[in-house]
């Protein structure tokens, strides 16, 4: 009931309003949330949703208002004290209903996300999925809310420890997951009682908005979950308001840095997640087939648009015995519009970002690196205009030069050759970032080494994309991550929540005497 056929223009009805007759031809206009309605927009600026692989305009996203967000913030915070004292399992069942109506609606879900963001349908319906984790996570939060207690502390005093929600908290997206990373973050949060903003990217806000009303129709509270869109003017709005407590980012390093700054400068609590450059590093003992099956998924699915992508293989012994299978398994992959039958790679989610992508592999050759296979200037057939780059291979790469030292985000990998594990964990420990990082290797001591000593958050043994279950925090390190609580998992649920001491004493005296006037408590409606 939410699209039309694939590859035609978005007509949801409660998400987009339309036009007025004169206006016959305009692209629907995305609401925003607040207060529990799904309301237009009174501003009188707007941006363009564009699909990447046509540059047809989808949608047109409003910049929210100030009098706007300000309603948004004051509907979270009236909802806050109800929400909060709601009972946990209360809670717990919305979340249970849910991700049972996510499941149910995947589909248009990632129809939403390949049109916005450009991603295979297969890649959106795993986008949906990894945040479908994320809420049956929530589902059972119950453990990690668990206090503390100890009783006689000091003679008849008792001592315990609560966990209680923030209030008010906020999560700011990237374009990259759309349906994902917001589901990292409101769930959680409300799960454990806090009531939330949220702001999608703006270059693809369709799923997050979906997410948002498919959660009011499992059962949250008006107010509870608000949504508002724009850019640079909303996310300063939500670093700067004294009602917002906490705030969830993922994204660029210049925007996650200068986010963290100024949050921190406010007196709230931020999680930051940024860019990346992960490793992987191959012995000589690895599986050839295997191994470069996954270097090509890690580095070039989802056009390589992810923060965990594999954007850097270092050959320990040298890159000869890998150099033609790598440059065939790369060509063999097929781009074409995410919803093509047979698609491997999509578009990048912008004209700019292909030129920053097409310009940091001109740098790579400009400072010597060896371009193997060149993905500039293709063309896709009937998407001519989409931002397509293909898959590209960059041998000779050495610190120093910007197509390793900067976060490409696209279809790029760059390769480096290492003398020995102790030379390839070198490499690895000198990059700014920790976010990831792959061995591939059949020796479990060269694993083992490689685990302890490699200055990294989240390493795959044999995984080229080790991105945590939610039962576990996503825990990127040095400098893909400002902050000291991770998100989702244990980590994600302390971060939302802050721990409150009680220690009490009471009166022997103050103990009811059965025969007395005082009537017993507990007779009436035993267990309830």
């Amino acid at each position: 009931h939410v699209y039309t056929a694939v590859g035609s223009q978005q007509t949801q009805t409660c998400l987009y309003s339309s036009g007025s007759p004169a206006d016959a031809g305009e692209p629907p206009k995305v609401k925003l949330l607040l207060d529990g309605a799904l309301v237009d927009s009174t501003t009188k600026n707007w941006i363009n949703v564009v699909n990447p692989a046509n540059q047809r305009v989808l949608s047109r996203l409003p910049l929210t208002t100030p009098v706007e967000f300000n309603a948004a913030v004051a509907s979270a915070k009236a909802a806050f004290p109800k929400w909060r004292d709601t009972p946990l399992p209360a809670r717990s069942r919305v979340m249970f209903k849910l991700q049972e109506l996510i499941r149910a609606h995947t589909e248009e879900l990632a129809h939403s996300i390949t049109q916005e963001q450009g991603k295979t349908l297969a890649d959106a319906r795993g986008d949906v999925f990894r945040g479908l984790e994320v809420v049956e996570a929530a589902c059972g939060i119950a453990p990690f809310m668990a206090g503390e207690a100890m009783e006689n502390v000091a003679t008849g005093i008792d001592c315990i420890s609560i966990r209680q929600p923030l209030g008010v908290v906020a999560g700011i997206c990237p374009f990259n997951f759309p349906a994902m990373v917001p589901l990292w973050m409101f769930p959680m949060a409300l799960a454990a009682g806090n009531t939330f903003i949220l702001k999608p990217s703006e270059k693809d806000p369709g799923a997050a908005l979906m997410l948002a009303e498919l959660a009011l129709q499992a059962g949250l509270p008006k107010g509870v979950l608000n949504v508002v869109h724009g850019t640079h003017d909303v996310v300063n709005h939500i670093l700067d308001h004294p009602d917002i407590k906490a705030i969830s980012f993922v994204g660029s390093n210049t925007a996650g840095r200068y986010i963290y700054k100024r949050a921190s400068e406010q007196g709230k609590r931020c999680q930051s997640n940024l860019g990346a450059k992960n490793h992987a590093v191959i012995m000589p003992d690895a599986d050839v087939d295997s191994t470069v099956k996954a270097l090509a998924g890690a580095a070039f699915g989802a056009a390589g648009q992810r923060c965990m992508a594999i954007s850097t293989a270092v050959f320990v012994g040298g890159m000869d015995r890998w150099r033609e299978p790598l440059m065939q398994a790369a060509k063999g992959l097929k781009m074409n519009a995410g919803w093509e039958k047979d698609t491997d790679i999509g578009p990048l989610i912008s004209p700019e970002a292909k030129a920053r992508c097409e310009g940091l592999i001109q740098s790579g050759v400009d400072q010597g690196a060896q371009l193997l296979l060149d993905g500039r200037g293709v063309s896709v057939p009937g998407y001519e205009t989409g931002n397509f780059v293909g898959p590209t291979l960059l041998a000779g790469v050495q610190p120093g030069m910007r197509c390793y030292d900067e976060e490409i985000f696209g279809p790029v990998l760059c390769c480096m050759e290492a003398d020995d594990l102790e030379h390839a964990v070198a490499i690895v420990n000198g990059n700014e970032h920790g976010n990831g990082c792959a061995i591939f290797t059949n020796s479990g001591a060269a694993a083992r080494q490689f685990q302890n000593q490699v200055e990294v958050g989240m390493v795959g043994i044999n995984v080229p994309i080790p991105v945590p279950l939610p039962f576990f925090s996503f825990t990127g390190w040095r400098g893909s991550f400002q902050g000291d609580l991770h998100m989702y998992g244990r980590a994600g649920v302390q971060f939302y929540t802050q721990l409150k001491t009680v220690t009490s004493k009471w009166a022997p005296a103050s103990v009811p005497v059965p025969g007395s006037s005082q009537r017993l408590p507990g007779l009436d409606r035993v267990g309830a």
